[in-house]
């Protein structure tokens, strides 16, 4: 029986591969696609490798297309979704080359969330613009601040004409859209109850009914200012209401997966709290208890906005997995010290980084002086002053692991090309 996770590099997003089933019926679920040039780069090759491997197994026909039981966007970020985008724009091609048989899309589309839609939203915005490569002019007329808060709320608005492209095209490949949920919103409530996927039981630990009335009265706040008065409110005035200042960021779908006594907890960027909120609603963590599990996506690429260290204390794990390239500073040193005062160095654990700590923290000292430069240049400075110089010993992932080796001794690297596979069960040898 199998019961992996692939791990692939996607940049600042995040890009997986649930394996599960047997080795003469061996199971696919694809998680996120990452941002652009992830497909070409990493998906698709790895897509590729296993459909030969198969053939080669004889579990498939020259001309058969690859099983895929389910694709999953966990919510609508460019760093999820586009890379699932290139791959619905190459099945929509028919291309000769890699071809898949997908029975099910599970996402809840922007559309589907809101009960007002969403057009005045993206209205004036070029929402096709982001699709062909070219978004100069996708926030038109929209005063865009520059802080790291907006860059991202840019960022989540982009996506939601990816979202309505990415339904379209499921629904013209055939796709069932939230199989196994009767084509509802995928959505945790109180003891709800886990769906069958070939031996594998999925629990939904989020999000939950009031994160998306967040949404929407984000949405009608958003038209209301716009009907009174006819202002366009900033991009982060749009989506600032949680600490990680966007709202839907915590429409993001978590997933429990249990196959015998392994699981899986898969976070997408939803906030650590309301995880935490979501399994105890939904049934699988009492409250004040802890929860053990072999794997953790770690949250939002480990940024330090959206866990604390009790969030390391309460939902323990034998693998941690950050993905990240340090784009917008993630993953976070704070984030790998809370995971560090929670466990100790002590604890049997494995961290999986999808890009070596040098490059990690070349792009987070990039992100770090921009944004200094940006805090220096605004007219009135951020609460409590421009940050410091960065400082290789006080801000790297490198400098941390260097003053704590044992930590450093956990530290796995996703290798470039190369399949990185967390196996719980048998192991996965395509």
């Amino acid at each position: 029986m199998y019961f992996s996770l692939d791990v692939l590099r996607a940049r600042q997003g995040d890009c997986l591969m649930l394996h599960y089933g047997t080795e003469d019926r061996p199971r696919l679920m694809l998680i996120d696609g990452g941002p652009a040039t992830v497909y070409a780069k990493s998906l698709e090759p790895r897509l590729q490798r296993l459909r030969a491997a198969r053939e080669r197994a004889g579990l498939l026909d020259t001309a058969d297309p690859l099983p895929v039981d389910v694709v999953l966007v966990s919510h609508i970020d460019d760093d999820h979704i586009r890379g699932i985008l290139d791959l619905t724009h190459e099945q929509r091609r028919r291309a000769a080359g890699l071809r898949l048989a997908v029975t099910s899309l599970w996402h809840n589309s922007f559309d589907d969330l809101l009960s007002t839609k969403p057009d005045e939203l993206t209205s004036g915005f070029g929402t096709a613009s982001i699709l062909a490569g070219t978004d100069a002019n996708l926030f038109a007329g929209v005063e865009i601040g520059d802080s790291e808060e907006e860059a991202a709320a840019q960022a989540v608005l982009a996506s939601v004409p990816q979202g309505r492209t990415l339904r379209d095209d499921a629904a013209d490949l055939g796709w069932k859209p939230n199989h196994k949920f009767k084509g509802k919103l995928i959505l945790t409530s109180p003891d709800v109850a886990p769906v069958d996927l070939s031996g594998v039981a999925i629990t939904v630990a989020g999000p939950m009914q009031k994160e998306l009335q967040a949404l929407q009265d984000m949405h009608d706040q958003w038209l209301r200012q716009r009907k009174n008065d006819g202002t366009r409110p900033t991009a982060s005035a749009m989506l600032a209401a949680f600490v990680d200042k966007s709202v839907p960021n915590l429409s993001s779908i978590v997933l429990l997966a249990e196959c015998g006594d392994k699981t899986m907890l898969l976070t997408g960027d939803a906030r650590g709290d309301k995880i935490i909120e979501g399994l105890e609603m939904s049934g699988k963590l009492a409250k004040g208890e802890t929860l053990h599990v072999d794997i953790l996506k770690v949250p939002h690429h480990g940024s330090d906005n959206d866990v604390e260290t009790s969030f390391f204390e309460r939902i323990t794990a034998d693998h941690y997995v950050f993905s990240g390239n340090g784009d917008y500073g993630n993953p976070e040193r704070a984030t790998l010290q809370m995971l560090l005062d929670a466990r100790g160095a002590d604890d049997a654990y494995t961290i999986h980084l999808t890009y070596p700590i040098e490059e990690i923290d070349a792009g987070r000292k990039a992100d770090w002086v921009k944004q200094q430069a940006k805090e220096a240049n605004r007219a009135k400075p951020p609460k409590g002053g421009v940050r410091p110089d960065w400082s290789a010993q006080e801000q790297g992932l490198a400098a941390l692991f260097a003053d704590n080796p044992k930590l450093a001794a956990k530290v796995q690297i996703v290798g470039d090309g190369k399949p990185h596979l967390i196996d719980l069960l048998d192991k996965v040898v395509f």
